[in-house]
């Protein structure tokens, strides 16, 4: 059995922000926006890219909301309507293995300890060899190319 599972962001966060108005998304720093291609849209709480006419928002988002100085946020597209995902244990879905991804590995006081850059295919077996460390609390995967968060790991058992 693997030791972690991905889990996308809690969708009840995103919600009320489907609610306002363009202005009121922009005045928070965040767009409405439409997939017009089958990959480029990838929703942190899905975690499978959005299709063709799905409506999503692009918006800033705090990550790692910490006193340690790996506080980040970054951009993440939330598409309407959809569950939160909570894979399978191992399970790397194609929103993942499509892309290259940033493997980022923290300890229980949010720093980083490791960390590795590979084929969106490759990332299970990165990830594992990097949850071998016990000091290694969860882990962060980025869209390499753009460095967005794509979403959490956790360690299963």
């Amino acid at each position: 059995m693997s030791s972690f599972r991905l889990v996308g962001l809690a969708a009840e966060n995103f919600e009320p922000f489907f609610a306002m108005s363009d202005a009121e998304l922009a005045a928070l720093g965040a767009r409405r926006v439409m997939a017009d291609e089958p990959v480029g849209f990838p929703c942190r709480v899905s975690l499978a890219d959005a299709a063709p006419g799905d409506e999503l928002l692009l918006l800033p988002f705090e990550h790692l909301s910490t006193r340690s100085p790996y506080r980040a946020s970054g951009p993440v597209f939330v598409r309407r309507g959809v569950r939160r995902a909570v894979l399978a244990p191992g399970e790397i879905p194609p929103y993942v293995t499509r892309r290259v991804m940033s493997v980022r590995a923290y300890d229980a006081n949010d720093m980083m300890v490791d960390a590795d850059v590979c084929d969106g295919q490759q990332a299970g077996a990165v990830i594992e060899r990097l949850l071998a460390d016990d000091a290694v609390a969860y882990i962060h995967l980025h869209n390499a190319k753009r460095g967005c968060f794509s979403c959490r790991v956790e360690r299963v058992g």
